[in-house]
């Protein structure tokens, strides 16, 4: 397998929205460590264009999917400078003229002040700066949203864009109250006034902080290069992952938790 090349032929596709094969279903063999290598080579490729890496998109958080899917953790991939922004006051705005299928999922956002010393909640909150809530838009180039975990790792994590809501800024004396209310707070998703999907934070790994810790030592077994200062984390789907039109406007509430509800138009 030519990494470089799937590399170049995925963000073709991406770039085209053009349909194409999931390298699973035509690639004998191809496992995730062909999925990061080729997922490796789309970052170098982005970087030689300009951008800067920003941080890392999780996926298959919800830890009962793993022994069916054949996974032993979750799954990473980079995120962008062009892909991640924040939205003012709580209230963003996105297009996605240029997306082929997107979907959008509620998600807890952290960024790092620096690396986690171990995976235990408090401690990586200790090495939080801020938590956020945020959207998540995930886009597929797979027929029909069909795919195994590489051949999504390969597709940079199907990351296409993600909007931040407002920090909040962790507190030391706030720490042993905010790991109780990770596991705990709930969430509604409205699209256009109406409910449509409601979620938990026990559906990331039972905590949200939980999968920064599982995330940071994932990477260190597989790289040997853990979370560093400064990366912003989406930490996984909260509610089950809905399409999303132009025209729409989502609305995430968080009960239970200090972020505010974000809203979300879509162009």
């Amino acid at each position: 397998m030519d990494s470089k090349a799937l590399a170049g032929e995925l963000l073709d596709a991406y770039a085209s929205k053009r349909v194409i094969a999931a390298p699973s279903a035509r690639i004998p063999g191809f496992d995730l460590d062909a999925g990061y290598a080729v997922e490796a080579e789309i970052a170098r490729a982005r970087q030689a264009a300009g951008h800067q890496t920003v941080g890392w998109k999780v996926a298959y958080a919800h830890k009962t999917s793993w022994p069916t899917l054949g996974l032993e953790t979750l799954i990473w991939a980079h995120m962008y400078d062009d892909t991640v922004r924040y939205a003012d006051c709580n209230d963003g705005t996105l297009s996605i003229a240029s997306m082929l299928t997107p979907k959008i999922e509620p998600e807890i956002v952290f960024k790092l002040a620096q690396m986690p010393a171990s995976g235990d909640p408090a401690t990586v909150l200790e090495a939080t700066e801020w938590i956020a809530l945020g959207f998540e838009i995930v886009d597929c180039v797979y027929p029909d949203w069909n795919f195994q975990p590489a051949d999504s790792v390969a597709a940079r994590g199907v990351h296409a864009a993600l909007v931040v809501g407002e920090p909040v800024y962790i507190e030391p004396e706030n720490i042993t109250q905010l790991v109780k209310e990770l596991a705990e707070f709930t969430v509604r998703l409205l699209r256009n006034g109406q409910l449509v999907e409601e979620g938990a934070g026990k559906n990331v790994l039972e905590n949200p902080a939980l999968c920064v810790g599982e995330l940071n030592e994932a990477m260190r077994r597989r790289t040997g290069a853990p979370l560093q200062a400064g990366d912003v984390i989406s930490t996984g789907a909260l509610t089950k992952s809905l399409p999303v039109t132009a025209g729409d406007t989502w609305i995430a509430s968080l009960t239970g938790i200090p972020p505010s509800a974000l809203t979300l138009r879509v162009k």
